[in-house]
């Protein structure tokens, strides 16, 4: 057996062991189960409605679709990505899912402030929830709560064109800030530390740059560092761009384009594509949680009041962002440690644009910190926002602050 085809199988293994095997994604059962072509809104909440039916194919596009649910172990899919879609009704969520549901090559399109997709907490074990090749007008939540204590979330393609998640009353609390759901949000919320939910999430978009989705973009998390958990092998988003829209100068409430919340374990979190935040408190990247990996292959932007390229809360082993942080706005930092851990962050540059908007902030001991091409800050004194005050912080590229350290601090420069 050659090296590359051990390291595979040793892959495989260990994430069999992590995760457990994930049932079969079709959501086909026995021989005498049905698939159901659908293209009437009739025969659609008919077939949901069918026990027999274990696979719905859509048809076109249908509209004035009222809500509904699949029922456990069914599945639906457009008959083409391109073609096939649902338009529910106004004032509507629109897909409930069940347990071991599978979606796939569809629009599902509610107004932003509406669920494109949720889940039935009322059920004990979500099986396995996998969404592949969807685009959607409205938020995806999928929330472990009431009776649920189990569940597996595979998701392979998700583009969120428009949500709104601000009138989400559920707001996880940390570090004297309350944080705004995302667009795209799956959170455990037991208090039970025996529940754990799993998943795995690659390609998830959300939002565009002339038209960001309304609260945070990507919103993953547990209930805490004691509570229910939410164990990831990965992470994977594609553009973001997201903007909470909250007051200038408030100082309890924050948003983040990509969000690990406390209480989740992530192996690896990839941003493909860039990231950007457009609003007062919109934090970029930020960590509540426990992240092995944190890479970034395309720029970090932030525009706004106290909006930070890249927030460290949590447990953070290495991060490197192969393109640069910038941020525009009074107190908009780049890259700020306050509590938690990090062994090793690697930057590429750090540009920062506005009174009190330091380059690199660290109050904590932490282990190397790399910046390939520097760190330039355009600035004086001004205030900026930190764990839920208001401070005056002077716009200098590195501020290590009472209780911080670092182990390498390394600055290069054409």
């Amino acid at each position: 057996m050659s090296a590359n085809s051990f390291a595979l199988l040793l892959m495989n293994l260990v994430a069999l062991a992590l995760f457990g095997t994930p049932r079969d994604r079709s959501g086909v059962g026995s021989p005498t189960d049905q698939t159901l072509t659908v293209n009437t809104v009739e025969g659609l909440l008919q077939a949901a409605q069918n026990s027999n039916a274990s696979l719905i194919v859509v048809q076109g596009f249908l509209r004035d679709v009222p809500g509904f649910r699949l029922s456990p172990h069914q599945s639906m899919r457009g008959s083409s990505p391109e073609l096939s879609g649902l338009k529910f009704r106004p004032g509507s969520d629109g897909l409930e899912l069940t347990s071991d549901n599978s979606v796939s090559s569809l629009m599902l399109v509610t107004a932003p402030d509406r669920c494109a997709i949720w889940n039935d907490d009322s059920v004990e074990d979500l099986g396995l929830l996998y969404l592949s090749q969807l685009k959607t007008v409205g938020r995806v939540r999928i929330l472990a709560r009431n009776r649920i204590r189990a569940g597996y979330v595979d998701v392979r393609g998700l583009d969120i064109i428009a949500a709104d998640s601000r009138a989400a009353t559920e707001r996880p609390k940390g570090f004297g800030v309350f944080v705004i759901q995302g667009a795209f949000t799956l959170w455990n919320q037991q208090p039970d530390p025996n529940v754990r939910i799993t998943a795995d999430v690659a390609g998830v978009s959300a939002g565009r740059v002339d038209a960001p989705v309304l609260g945070s973009g990507i919103f993953v998390g547990g209930h805490g560092d004691d509570g229910g958990s939410l164990r990831m092998q990965r992470l994977e988003t594609g553009d973001v761009c997201s903007e909470g829209r909250i007051t200038p100068g408030t100082p309890d409430l924050i948003s983040g384009g990509v969000f690990v919340l406390h209480g989740a374990n992530v192996d690896l979190v990839k941003n493909d594509g860039p990231v950007s935040t457009s609003g007062a408190n919109d934090m970029a990247l930020d960590n509540w949680g426990t992240v092995d990996r944190w890479i970034a292959a395309e720029k970090v932007t932030t525009y706004g009041p106290s909006g930070i390229g890249f927030v460290n809360f949590g447990v953070t082993r290495e991060i490197k962002l192969a393109a640069p942080i910038e941020t525009f706005g009074q107190g908009a930092r780049g890259f700020n440690v306050y509590a938690g851990a990090v062994e090793k962050a690697e930057f590429d540059r750090i540009l920062t644009h506005g009174d009190g908007a330091v380059g690199i902030q660290i109050s904590q001991p932490i282990g190397k910190i790399i910046v390939q091409n520097g760190v330039e800050t355009f600035g004086g004194t001004g205030p900026s926002l930190v764990k839920g005050v208001m401070q005056e912080l002077a716009a200098v590229g590195l501020s290590v602050k009472s209780g911080g350290s670092a182990r390498a601090i390394s600055f290069t420069a054409d």
